[in-house]
């Protein structure tokens, strides 16, 4: 199922999309049990000004508090009616380069798919592949306007949802001391010798596939084994020097 119908326009290029996810999740989900009863936990959705009575989803609405208990109530008609054709689609508003953006800046991703003009979204695709561009466009998604990239990838197109500048919460500062030119060096040798190709194929869910393993096991009622990893607890080295030698040693 489409996560988003819409266009993406350049220009006075307009190419009619689908935004589809790109992620799976692979969390393994676990429900909340009464432990005597062993009965699901359920959550009711309840109206605090008539006792707490459940209330069924029909029956909510969207409301914006303007004064303490002064509620205006907003319909999805409503949010539709101040949206412009602007809001609705995917105007590119300018070209930047991929390596100007702060990964901070990146929400989810989604892969683009037209659902017509496949010409022009092919020149569009090639063109940003072949000159490394990403497209900076804003669209409103939901009920929320959201700053979005448009990029091209091993022949694909996808679509990254970002954080606007305002929303990115400034790092504490912290204070540099002197640093050893010796220490830095190493750590610098240190870098190097640990730099590979990435390659995310290599990296697994080590932890739910253990999780797997445990539920299997309480299933057919054993205990779970106490896992043991003899190297999860580095050596205490008091001495900077030390630490970076030993590791650099332990790297090569």
């Amino acid at each position: 199922m489409a996560y988003y119908k819409g266009a993406i326009s350049f220009g006075l290029v307009y190419i009619p999309i689908t935004l589809n996810a790109s992620i799976k999740e692979n969390d393994i989900g676990f429900n909340m049990i009464e432990k005597h009863t062993m009965s699901r936990v359920k959550y009711k959705k309840t109206c605090v000004d008539c006792d707490n009575k459940e209330v069924k989803n029909e029956d909510i609405v969207k409301g914006y508090q303007y004064e303490k208990g002064k509620y205006v109530i907003f319909t999805d008609k409503d949010f539709e009616k101040i949206k412009t054709e602007k809001d609705k689609n995917i105007t590119i508003l300018q070209f930047v380069n991929l390596g100007e953006i702060d990964p901070i800046y990146f929400d989810r991703a989604y892969y683009v798919t037209p659902t017509g003009g496949e010409k022009a979204f092919n020149v569009l695709l090639q063109a940003m592949e072949k000159k490394n561009k990403a497209g900076l466009a804003k669209t409103v998604l939901g009920t929320k306007e959201t700053l979005v990239l448009v990029r091209a990838r091993d022949g694909k197109m996808l679509l990254n949802t970002m954080y606007f500048y305002d929303e990115i919460q400034k790092a504490k500062s912290v204070e540099m001391g002197k640093i050893d030119k010796k220490e830095l060096d190493l750590a610098i040798s240190l870098i190097d010798q640990m730099t590979q190709p990435f390659k995310p194929e290599l990296f697994k869910d080590e932890y739910n596939e253990k999780l797997k393993k445990a539920i299997k096991r309480k299933i057919a009622g054993h205990e779970i084994i106490e896992e043991k990893d003899d190297n999860s607890q580095p050596t205490k080295i008091i001495s900077l020097m030390d630490a970076l030698q030993k590791s650099l040693k332990q790297a090569k």
